[in-house]
């Protein structure tokens, strides 16, 4: 058996690889590895490494070692150190890692270092902070791209990568969305304990080179919210530098019948909420992908997705952290729009593993070489 590792850092990121997860899990042919590390580890983000454990998985490693600081670049170096020992005792053929977190560059950067296989999952996409340069950084590391649409694709090969190392399966969270059976939201509010008859959903993330413009921020967004009359659900952010700021504002709010926090949401019950949100708010990846498949309205504050969306996603209105153009978007949003989405059909873990099983795969360079088009 080829020796699969997947590496997740987060709550969002296991939600997406969970079905190419399992599909590696039940194939004869391949023995699945789950590194679990980065934000999975701290107890103020809800300790959602007991999420991956609770779905059973044959081989599973908690890399408390690799417990997350406040310090990014730190939390990378000492984690490449410590997942270059676990690759060497597993001697894997394949890493998988997603998206544009720390935790996916380690991923990279020593399966890139000790010739193995990486494939990147939702590579050659844009959005407004560090974290972009994390992904491309990715990109240059990883053999193998499966990205969500053919935009992605464009973008990489305009950054020089070769057509053969390239395909399109789309977003693996519509996997989640349309393949399984998902509780109804009168079940997820009883699990949840939510109260609110009608909400929208708050997920607001740091964007480190903005760091100091913070607190400033999430004050005229939980100002506008609060005139609004409106009831939020809210989620905690990432544990990206500048959290602590906001986790901070938000102990301020404790005891306001409006606002209902969480540390996590486990993927599944959040499709749920946001299903049936009025709307959602901040800036999270999830109202550019997830919430436009509802044909729920999203409000973009900021520049954390900028460039993820253009002019033709009429279900998301992007604002500045203004408290009164942030009041304005939230009563002029109709209830709801035609669903419209551009991340896949829902079988990103069948053509995932049909990639996998493929010869073709498995004689791919590992020495890469830029292709630029005259």
């Amino acid at each position: 058996m080829k020796r699969i590792i997947f590496v997740t850092g987060t709550r969002a990121d296991y939600g997406k690889l969970k079905p190419l997860m399992m599909a590696v899990e039940q194939s004869i042919e391949f023995e699945l590895h789950v590194y679990v590390t980065g934000m999975h580890l701290l107890t103020e983000y809800g300790s959602t490494f007991k999420e991956v454990v609770k779905d059973g998985y044959n081989h599973i490693y908690i890399a408390r070692e690799n417990m997350p600081t406040y310090n990014m670049s730190d939390d990378l170096g000492k984690s490449i150190s410590n997942f270059t020992r676990y690759v060497g005792e597993i001697r894997p053929d394949c890493i998988v890692v997603h998206g544009d977190r720390g935790d996916a560059l380690m991923g990279s950067i020593v399966g890139a270092f000790n010739n193995v296989h990486v494939i990147h999952i939702e590579g050659g996409e844009v959005t407004g902070t560090i974290d972009e340069s994390i992904r491309h950084a990715i990109t240059r590391f990883a053999h193998f791209h499966l990205v969500a649409n053919t935009s992605a694709e464009e973008l990489l090969l305009a950054m020089g990568e070769s057509p053969q190392r390239i395909k399109v399966i789309g977003s693996p969270d519509i996997d989640v969305i349309i393949g399984q059976s998902l509780a109804t939201i009168d079940e997820v509010k009883e699990s949840l304990k939510i109260p609110f008859d009608s909400y929208a959903v708050l997920l607001f993330h740091p964007v480190v080179t903005e760091v100091g413009l913070l607190q400033q921020q999430v004050t005229e967004l939980f100002k506008a919210c609060k005139e609004s009359g409106k009831k939020f659900i809210v989620i905690y952010p990432n544990n990206d530098h500048g959290s602590h700021i906001i986790l901070e504002l938000y102990k301020q709010l404790e005891g306001d019948d409006s606002f209902l926090f969480f540390k996590s949401v486990r993927f599944e019950e959040f499709l749920v909420v946001l299903q049936h949100a009025d709307f959602m708010i901040g800036n999270s990846s999830a109202g550019v992908r997830e919430a436009p498949y509802f044909g729920v309205p999203t409000i973009d504050i900021g520049t954390r997705q900028m460039g993820r969306y253009t002019k033709d996603d009429i279900s998301i209105t992007h604002v500045e952290y203004n408290r009164k153009e942030i009041l304005q978007a939230i009563v002029s949003l109709p209830r709801r729009y035609t669903v419209h989405h551009n991340w896949g059909q829902g079988n990103s873990a069948e053509l995932f593993m049909n990639i996998l099983g493929s010869e073709e795969f498995w004689q791919i360079p590992l020495q890469k070489q830029l292709s630029y088009k005259e």
